[in-house]
């Protein structure tokens, strides 16, 4: 017997990695959640999990048994949950806190799992954890049976969208393997489920300590028939076909221009299936053109489908930019700016009614604001309660309206166009995540009516530039004083102006109004909306509010072209302003007969870069006039 030659030996070789690559390669992902109530036992299942599918190297096994004798556990020789929990808080704890993913495979799937924290302050990481997944694995100790933490990490993955839901009735070593406790348990489970409209699940009995009916089924269930999770997990049918199925969606990432003769629009296709030839309509303009090419890295493609990421060339020169969305031309999504939703608050600050967030869906990003929420859901009974804001980990349903037209499907159509953020402008914190139901009848029915007189024409029969001089300062700065020596020398030249005053404003627009922050936010949403109108008359307005919250600032800047907005700060220091009091309020908010009140007990968020500063330690009231005055009509600089 000759030995295979070493280049012949080489060859097979490099053809088994090949066939194993190419494999591999075409398995199908499954994303899932290991979710429940503390102490369930997820992140040991998720540990038993890449243990069993041999996912561990040597010297991570070496690492994880002596960190499994450092943590004292007894009765076994590997803690599977240190495998997961990543953090030093986590171990120390012995808890998970932040979602942790993890990948491994069997020789039918791939995988990628992430471990959600179970404690009801970090829910908000769970909701992260579900928002990808297309199964949720819900965990329940078999000794304490369905918990609230169970009802509401159930209701959250069905709100969010995951079909497929494993019923994973952990521990079952502890309660002796009893069927009629497991029979209980699902019956109990069940019984909620169907309640909120979860019709199906798989129900498991496992022991992620033991290893029962985890890979294999398990002696100790004799009574069960499987299957076991991982067979589960393998054969469970993904929903990619039905999104393939549906008409064309694309958001615009970005558009690809590398020279002058290459123009194409990239992104990742989130429904349907396109083809050079094929129709498309780029909303919200609602402009169309044909595909000519579809460009990848790896060369032009004849079709492309759902989960491909590619750049669509046009046959037409039309606008397409980053947020737009590529769509079926004959099939369009909706576009409109007012939608109901069911919003999940995420931040330890309550939702401020009124106050302007960024939303993002998608690639698309706009400013909104929420309403007052039509009521919370109670996840245990389910009732529908009465509510003036979004608490930490509340959920509720609510009205909001964009800044602009968003293009959109109902989440349960398109989690791409359905499913959004909220982001807290000053901050960047994600503070909710939502899910949107349906555009408002008004939405459709309002339009802007086109006028012949422009807000040009006003100005320019004035003869001036509109803006807003917005003064802005503690009670007692010398806003008001100063804002109205502004406007005597301005009418004096001749100037169209007119001065909105806090105070009085608030006994005519704003007399509904109190001084809680939610209050206040729609205190200078009203003025601002007030303002602009004035200014689109071709007005000089000047505004006198104490207006404490810089956002709400910003948002009344976003109303108005750039420029039109001058941010005068009032920068009178707190002891000063409190010994003038000319109006008795501070010794009032001091005594605890006047709540809420700024610089107090409310805090005042000071400009950081105001288009004007006045110290009024440095210079008078009248010295501050001058100097806005001469800065608006141009005759000198601000220093």
């Amino acid at each position: 017997m000759t030995d295979t030659p070493v280049y012949q030996t080489e060859a097979l070789i490099a053809e088994d990695i090949d066939a194993y690559l190419d494999k591999h390669q075409h398995k199908t992902m499954l994303r899932f959640i290991t979710c429940g109530s503390v102490d369930d036992g997820k992140s040991t299942l998720i540990g038993r999990l890449l243990y069993d599918s041999k996912m561990i190297f040597e010297d991570q096994l070496a690492a994880l048994e002596n960190d499994s004798k450092k943590q004292g556990t007894q009765g076994q020789e590997i803690d599977f949950a240190l495998l997961v929990d990543g953090l030093a808080a986590e171990r120390e704890q012995g808890i998970t806190i932040d979602v942790a993913y993890r990948f491994f495979g069997t020789e039918k799937r791939k995988f990628i799992v992430a471990d959600c924290p179970g404690h009801e302050q970090y829910t908000r990481n769970m909701v992260t954890g579900a928002s990808t997944a297309d199964l949720a694995v819900i965990l329940i100790d078999a000794r304490k049976g369905v918990l609230t933490q169970t009802r509401r990490h159930s209701f959250l993955c069905h709100l969010i969208g995951i079909r497929h839901i494993v019923l994973a009735v952990n521990k079952m070593d502890l309660v002796d393997y009893s069927q009629s406790r497991f029979d209980e348990i699902v019956a109990d489970y069940r019984a909620f489920a169907e309640s909120i409209g979860i019709t199906a699940f798989t129900a498991l009995p496992i022991s992620g300590f033991k290893g029962d009916n985890i890979t294999a089924l398990s002696a100790n269930t004799p009574w069960f028939t499987g299957p076991t999770l991982v067979e589960h997990l393998e054969t469970v049918e993904l929903d990619n076909t039905a999104d393939q199925a549906r008409p064309l969606r694309m958001p615009v990432q970005w558009v690809n221009r590398p020279n002058l003769d290459f123009r194409g629009f990239s992104g990742l296709i989130a429904s349907g299936s396109v083809r050079p030839g094929d129709a498309v309509r780029v909303l919200p303009s609602g402009k169309t053109s044909t595909v000519t090419r579809i460009v990848t890295l790896d060369g032009d493609l004849d079709q492309a489908a759902a989960g491909q990421s590619v750049t669509l060339c046009f046959a037409d020169e039309i606008d397409c930019s980053r947020g737009d969305v590529i769509a079926a031309a004959d099939a369009p999504p909706e576009v409109a700016d007012q939608f109901e939703s069911t919003l999940v608050w995420l931040d330890d600050d309550a939702l401020l009614v009124g106050r302007s967030y960024w939303l993002k869906l998608g690639t698309q990003t706009v400013s909104v604001t929420v309403q007052a929420p039509k009521y919370t859901i109670n996840v245990n009974t389910l009732d529908k309660l009465a509510a003036k804001t979004l608490e930490l980990n509340a959920i509720g349903v609510a009205e909001i309206t964009t800044d602009r037209p968003l293009v959109f499907e109902p989440y349960t159509d398109s989690r791409t166009l359905g499913g959004f953020i909220l982001i807290e402008k000053l901050s960047n914190r994600t503070v909710g995540a939502g899910m949107l139901h349906f555009s408002l009848r008004r939405a459709q029915n309002v339009h802007w009516q086109a006028l012949d007189i422009t807000r040009a024409a006003h100005a320019a029969l004035k003869h001036q530039k509109p803006a807003v001089l917005w003064f802005t300062g503690l009670s007692g700065s010398g806003k008001s004083t100063i804002a109205n020596m502004v406007e005597k020398r301005l009418h004096a030249l001749g100037h169209h102006t007119f001065l909105l005053d806090g105070d009085n404003v608030r006994h005519g627009l704003n007399k509904d109004l109190g001084f809680t922050e939610a209050d206040r936010i729609e205190n200078i949403r009203r003025v601002g909306e007030v303002a602009k109108l004035m200014t689109d008359a071709g007005l000089i307005v000047l505004t006198a509010f104490i207006s404490p919250f810089a956002a709400e600032r910003e948002m009344v800047r976003a109303m108005l072209p750039a420029g039109e907005f001058i941010e005068i700060f009032v920068d009178t220091p707190l002891e000063v302003a409190e010994a003038r009091d000319v109006k008795g309020l501070y010794k009032k908010a001091r005594s605890g007969q006047l709540k809420n009140f700024t610089g107090i007990d409310s805090p005042y968020e000071a400009p950081r870069n105001p288009e004007i500063r006045v110290d009024t330690t440095r210079e008078t009231p009248e010295e501050a006039a001058t100097r806005i005055v001469d800065m608006i009509t141009g005759n000198r600089d601000d220093s």
